[in-house]
């Protein structure tokens, strides 16, 4: 089935304009439930009340924005529409900048990019461009009522829209303590190595599954055919172990593994 674009945009990189779809690069596939009334099975509506437990009309809701523990200040809904920016399909280019400068955890949230023309060359211009300088693009966009900064790069032969945080959601580095604890002794270290070494290997990510959301499938799917599976055990790791036993104990478990395989 072919990709659906989410919104369309206009690319502008200066003086050049660049007509474009977004097509999602990513998939909410988290387990969702519903809150039903258990014995038939219906849907059950929440409702507002106060801390004294009596119920609150709709009608007399208000937003409030906490500017100090237990003070609101008091704000409508047309008050803030206000501040919101204004519908826009343009997607700014601000700099160019080296990709290396962008450290990850600026990194949220991808979106393709396509040309809303296939046969528009200005498109496949500027993904070669971008491949051979290695540089990434800072773009501003608006967007359903919000405003976003990105990454615009590249993946193949097709251009990468990266959602990044705003500066003040990032938490840096400098801000922790460094961690104090016992120095290691060569062992420690040596053996610290040998089993990131072993462990040594390509990414490959289809490898990788929300283990979570699966189980939950199958134990809804057996238990809708009327079947009443076992919950799994969770075993509990051992605290207290001397990190040279646990290095130990984790390398002579990899080295059963290989020589399982190869037998």
């Amino acid at each position: 089935m072919a990709a659906r674009a989410i919104w369309k945009g206009v690319l502008r990189i200066g003086s050049s304009d660049l007509p474009v779809k977004l097509y999602a690069g990513v998939e909410d596939r988290d387990v969702h439930t519903h809150v039903l009334e258990g014995r038939t099975k219906t849907r059950v509506r929440q409702r507002m009340v106060r801390d004294t437990g009596e119920a609150v009309t709709r009608a007399k809701i208000r937003k409030g924005y906490e500017i100090e523990p237990g003070t609101f200040v008091i704000v409508d809904e047309e008050e803030l529409q206000q501040f919101k920016p204004k519908e826009s399909r343009d997607i700014e280019a601000l700099r160019f900048v080296p990709t290396s400068k962008i450290d990850n955890h600026w990194y949220e949230r991808p979106y393709y990019v396509g040309p809303d023309d296939d046969e528009d060359p200005t498109y496949f211009a500027l993904v070669d461009a971008l491949q051979r300088t290695d540089l990434t693009g800072i773009v501003r966009w608006s967007m359903r009522g919000k405003s976003y900064i990105g990454a615009l790069t590249t993946e193949g032969d097709h251009l990468l829209l990266i959602k990044m945080r705003f500066t003040e959601e990032v938490l840096h580095l400098r801000g922790l303590s460094l961690p104090e604890g016992p120095a290691l002794d060569a062992r420690e270290l040596r053996m610290a190595r040998e089993l990131v070494s072993a462990l040594e290997g390509a990414f490959e990510p289809e490898e990788f599954h929300d283990e979570y959301r699966e189980r939950v499938r199958a134990f809804v799917e057996a238990r809708a055919k009327g079947k009443h599976p076992r919950l799994p055990t969770i075993k509990e790791r051992p605290t207290g172990v001397p990190l040279h036993a646990q290095l130990a104990k984790s390398l002579a478990a990899l080295k059963r593994g290989r020589e399982k395989k190869v037998a």
